[in-house]
């Protein structure tokens, strides 16, 4: 006869929500078959972990990436084998290009029914390690809930890392298993001290660069940059693409290296001296011809002081205590600015001003604005203080998934995501978990009907002459694109608008609308 304390036998699955909560791991985002069937009851019988379903894994992967961008601590995705993971690849390469901590659980055949060739039968391992940093297949219940500590561990390794673990069904299903301790986090790698008095004596005067990404995009890291251009007369850029970037009135204002090439040469032309703090030396997003594809003046001296995986704050505090920067008033603080009210149709610049009026403080701003968006930057510097957030990996139907997770993490901030009108298309489906959780997002979506972009790069290509078949492939307006009616299908509120004091009132109604709602406007 048993004792009655004994607790009754646990199954892999069990295991391994408990693991993961021990982890600080309680937020899913799922799109679970029949593999994962376990996990799924796991959920009822463990209480703490928040599932979010989503329509499409692509929305799971890219919720996943704007969550620890907010939360600094990884959620998991729940994806159906090698065909689910692909579903999602693509906004798993914009978190890892982003240095984002992802935990992918990934079902898989039970071990004797993968010989069997089953349809769904595939290479998993093989797909996740291309946007894996750690990739792992548990081998039995008694390993999974082991395995769920590692996989958190090597998701949190600076900046942070996607790690994907495959779970055959019979390792979810079987008794044995052990909930395993987290496992602490590893500190930052040191920066190379070697370089340090070299950077030290490159940051002098308009020459000089201290090129910035990463986590010394925070407003303490922007503060101590402020005071070293302060002391120094260098200037500041950052990364064209960045996870996060605290902005606002009374915080250090810093602009982007721009994404346009040509744009690009000619902002970097002046500076024979670099620094590199959490950043890459700048380079072209592609190759275009007659064109380099190195960014910075020939000559220019570039100093890695700190990669983003290194400790970014030592570094810049050693640099502001060697340039005797340390009770320094930081440079560029940007001051509380309200644009004019813009009028007419509209345009990138009217849109600009609109943003830079109702931006509310402590807002998310969510970029997936593509062309449009290119001017908006100058006009909200001085808006109240609110965090950006841009797609680092270049894939596009990242925005509405991020916003999700940025509103999931902080369900106490506004969420504004600006979106394109061909990007909103790859992950449309957000909408619907937008709807779902009540989530506290405004969507502006940029129905300029065509991909943009594209022509744009069909001139930088060295293509002068397209026919109509080649704009054809660029258009997005046979038949036209109906996002108020999509989002109204999915739960949402949604209007359309096509000028700016239109576009300005339905951000007010947006932003004061408890819940999801959507703007099309129409350029």
């Amino acid at each position: 006869m048993s004792d009655a304390t004994d607790t009754p036998p646990m199954n892999g699955a069990e295991s391994l929500v408990k693991s993961l909560l021990d982890s600080g791991l309680d937020t899913c985002f799922t799109n679970p078959g029949t593999s994962e069937m376990h996990f799924v009851a796991a959920l009822d019988h463990v209480p703490g972990m928040r599932s979010i379903l989503v329509l499409q894994e692509g929305v799971a992967t890219g919720a996943a990436d704007g969550y620890f961008r907010l939360a600094g601590k990884p959620a998991c995705t729940l994806l159906h084998l090698g065909p689910g993971l692909a579903n999602g690849l693509s906004n798993l390469h914009n978190a890892k290009k982003a240095g984002s901590g992802v935990v992918n659980i990934v079902g898989e055949h039970a071990v004797s029914h993968i010989e069997l060739d089953a349809p769904l039968t595939s290479d998993i391992e093989g797909i996740a390690r291309p946007v894996s940093h750690w990739v792992h297949t548990s081998l039995s219940a008694t390993h999974v809930g082991a395995d769920a500590a590692k996989a958190v561990h090597a998701a949190n390794i600076a900046p942070g890392q996607v790690a994907t673990l495959m779970l055959p069904s019979d390792t979810a299903w079987n008794e044995g298993g052990e909930v395993a301790a987290a496992i602490p986090v590893d500190p930052r790698p040191a920066f190379d001290a070697s370089a340090l008095e070299d950077a030290i004596a490159a940051l002098s005067g308009p020459d000089s660069l201290l090129l910035l990404g990463g986590a010394a995009l925070t407003e303490d890291m922007l503060v101590i940059a402020g005071r070293i251009a302060a002391k120094t007369g260098c200037k500041l850029l950052s990364e064209w693409s960045n996870a996060r970037l605290e902005r606002g009135a009374g915080r250090v204002a810093i602009d982007r290296v721009p994404y346009p090439i040509d744009q690009a040469l000619e902002a970097l032309k002046p500076y024979k001296r670099i620094v590199l703090i959490g950043a890459r030396a700048p380079i072209g997003f592609f190759a275009y011809p007659g064109k380099p594809a190195i960014l910075t003046a020939d000559g220019a001296n570039i100093i890695d002081l700190c990669k983003t995986s290194q400790d970014i704050a030592s570094a810049l505090t050693a640099i502001c205590d060697g340039t005797g920067a340390t009770d320094t008033a930081p440079a560029h603080v940007a001051q509380s600015v309200t644009p004019d009210k813009p009028t007419g149709p509209l345009d990138p610049g009217g849109i600009a001003d609109v943003l830079g009026r109702t931006i509310p403080e402590d807002a998310i701003v969510v970029d997936e604005a593509i062309t449009t968006g290119r001017s908006f930057f100058p006009a909200t510097a001085g808006a109240p203080k609110h965090t950006w957030l841009n797609n680092c990996g270049g894939s596009i139907g990242y925005g509405m998934p991020v916003a999700i997770g940025a509103a999931v993490a902080c369900p106490d901030r506004k969420v504004l995501a600006l979106v394109g009108d061909g990007s909103a298309m790859y992950t449309v489906q957000a909408l619907w978990t937008m709807a779902r959780e009540g989530l506290d997002v405004t969507i502006v979506i940029f129905a300029n009907r065509v991909y943009k972009i594209l022509r744009g790069e069909l001139t930088n290509v060295g293509v002068t002459n397209a026919g109509p078949k080649a704009m054809d492939m660029l258009s997005l307006d046979q038949p036209t694109l109906k996002f108020v009616e999509m989002a109204q299908s999915m739960g949402v509120e949604a209007t359309q608008v096509s000028d700016c004091a239109a576009l300005e009132l339905a951000i007010e109604t947006g932003l004061a609308t408890k819940g999801p709602y959507l703007i099309e406007a129409v350029l």
